[in-house]
């Protein structure tokens, strides 16, 4: 893991061994899928995944004994990198994976000499929002009624970070 030292708290994390990130590919949907399908209420669709990855969308996959535990999509551009989703199989959760696959993404975002990373986050996901904010993000704004939900509509925060 790179950069660990951008995210307060991250020495202390217990980590499974032998994960990894790396491309996605289209012969990991199935398994990008299971972990969409099993954790949103309203995941994305196969489709969305493709078109991310057919426009070269910074796609990656973490992986543990060959097996897909975790998956992050984003964009760079104009300076600007934007998390559009970030999501980890429930079976790792609570190891630091979340706060290693942000690592990972600001790591490539830097890379391509983004000077701002971006993301929306669901106002009822607090575990996520306490992640973000553990790991120097702000909120910067609120997108009302931005996500579907069970009752209508949901608002995101907007969270950004400086890189």
């Amino acid at each position: 893991m790179r950069n660990m030292d951008d995210f307060p708290g991250a020495e202390g994390s217990k980590q499974p061994a032998d994960y990894h990130f790396r491309k996605m590919s289209e012969q990991d949907l199935a398994d990008v899928l299971a972990i969409e399908r099993s954790t949103y209420e309203f995941p994305w669709s196969e489709t969305i995944f493709k078109d991310c990855i057919r426009v070269n969308y910074h796609c990656y996959v973490i992986e543990q004994l060959q097996q897909v535990k975790g998956y992050a999509v984003m964009t760079v551009a104009a300076g600007e990198s934007h998390i559009l989703n970030i999501c980890v199989d429930k079976s790792l959760r609570g190891y630091g994976i979340g706060r290693s696959m942000l690592a990972h993404l600001v790591d490539q975002a830097r890379g391509y000499r983004a000077e701002m990373m971006l993301l929306e986050v669901r106002t009822s996901n607090t575990v996520a929002i306490d992640l973000y904010l553990k790991c120097d993000f702000n909120e910067i704004g609120r997108r009302n009624a931005y996500y579907p939900s069970k009752d209508g509509r949901e608002d995101a925060l907007i969270l950004a970070r400086i890189l």
